[in-house]
């Protein structure tokens, strides 16, 4: 007779308690039976899913909108940093900022299944800056005031050298006529030619992304040549009278401050302040030469024996200077306001070693414009084209227009380029044609600005 497990087959508490009464191979052979989950317990389960993929995607939505703040951070520093000079180079400029509402594409679920996960591409850095080839050359200086300011940290020594030359043609009639195209008196016919070199190291550095300092200490070497002939005295030869002057300029110093973001399409406006010394040797220092001609007579030429190096009066000079960037080009320009400081109790050297009491003296203010813009023509090489203007007032004497004195109006027409070696060093130069009798005819201009 064959045996059954059915003895084995009890509820679980009883077997729990029994299984050791049995058989070897009815322990073997009998199941167990045990308990059927709750719903409760299942609810519980699904509640905890529920509660950690929520944690997960706040997580994650937090995690996104910290992005977000760091991209835009990063956005508004490359925009300052760049300027306008991204739109310069003639084509579109690269997208620096990805588009977070774009969806993701999905994979159609037809698709055929993958036996190995895809490559994971490797991630890109946010906000890294350009290569150095690919960087958009800065515009073409021309104006004595840069538009781009140095980047927080640096500093930047930019050696420079100026040429100018002037010819001024002037004809005096001093007497009294009888009737019209009969004078009595004296004719002298002037011309005077005027060479200068002013070599000028400038310093600059940024404080921050929006406000730098500017250092400029020149050295100046001025030569001027005067012919003349007093005709109808009986010379037959014309009259050359040399005279020379060179030592340190007039140190400059500048603060410039940016005043708003700017961006492409949009205007920059930068404000800056400079002050300008006299530490140059002015014209009231050199010798004169003029004995009392300059009082009573007509002894000496009245001509300064050595040229001035500097102004001879300090100022202060406020502006403002604006960038706007519109595909392919950058324009560009200032304006600015120049007050002299009035001397008192000024005096001038004569050749005998007396000195001439003038009184006080206050020079003209300055009314200055200028504009301009900037093309790129690759990575490297840059050009820019201007017009600068600036308008001089009367010099007064004692509180009174100085005899003679007139209202000047001084005008330049500007080219200049630019090269950029490498990320350190560039090559600016800039030609300059006078526009009016009293501006310089020409003017050549070459700065170095190196970054360090």
């Amino acid at each position: 007779m064959k045996r059954t497990s059915m003895s084995c087959l009890l509820p679980l508490p009883l077997a729990a308690g029994l299984l050791s009464a049995c058989p070897a191979w009815a322990q073997q052979a009998a199941p167990v039976v045990a308990p059927l989950a709750t719903g409760e317990d299942r609810l519980d389960g699904l509640q905890r899913q529920i509660n950690e993929q929520t944690r997960q995607l706040e997580q994650t939505r937090q995690s996104l909108e910290q992005q977000q703040r760091d991209l835009v951070r990063l956005q508004s520093a490359l925009n300052e940093e760049i300027l306008a000079n991204a739109r310069a180079r003639g084509a579109p400029a690269p997208v620096v900022m990805p588009v977070l509402g774009q969806a993701p594409v999905l994979a159609a679920q037809n698709a055929p299944a993958q036996t190995t996960p895809p490559a994971r591409p490797a991630p890109q850095p946010v906000g890294q800056a350009p290569e150095s080839d690919s960087r958009p050359p800065e515009v073409a200086q021309i104006f004595d005031q840069p538009g781009v300011l140095t980047p927080p940290g640096k500093f930047v020594l930019e050696p420079s050298l100026q040429y100018g030359y002037s010819a001024n043609d002037r004809v005096a009639l001093v007497g009294y006529t009888v009737i019209p195209a009969i004078l009595i008196g004296l004719i002298d016919v002037r011309q005077v030619k005027t060479t200068t070199a002013v070599a000028t190291l400038t310093g600059r550095y940024g404080l921050n992304r929006r406000f730098e300092l500017e250092a400029k200490l020149p050295y100046v070497y001025i030569n001027g040549d005067t012919v003349s002939r007093e005709i109808f005295t009986g010379s037959a030869q014309d009259r050359v009278f040399n005279a020379s002057g060179n030592g340190i300029g007039d140190v400059e110093l500048t603060a410039r401050y940016q005043i708003n973001q700017g961006g492409p399409d949009k205007a920059f406006y930068i404000g800056w302040l400079r002050y300008k010394s006299r530490t140059g040797r002015d014209l009231f220092d050199v010798v004169t030469d003029c004995v009392t001609r300059c009082v009573a007579n007509t002894t000496g030429t009245g001509l300064p024996l050595d040229l001035p190096t500097g102004s001879g009066f300090e100022a202060l000079q406020p502006g403002v200077t604006w960038l706007y960037p519109s595909d392919p080009v950058v324009f560009f320009g200032s304006l600015s306001y120049l007050h002299n400081f009035k001397r008192r109790n000024v005096s001038r050297l004569l050749v005998d070693g007396q000195r001439e009491s003038l009184g006080d003296i206050e020079a003209g203010d300055i009314i200055g414009f200028n504009l301009g813009m900037g093309l790129a023509l690759n990575e490297k090489a840059a050009i820019s084209i201007g017009y600068d203007m600036s308008v001089v007032g009367k010099t007064q004497q004692n509180g009174q227009d100085v005899a003679g004195a007139v209202r000047v109006t001084l005008a330049t027409l500007l080219l200049g380029g630019t090269y950029r070696f490498n990320d350190r060093v560039s090559l600016n130069v800039a030609l300059g044609a006078g526009l009016t009798r009293d501006t310089p005819d020409v003017t050549f201009t070459a700065r170095v600005p190196i970054t360090f």
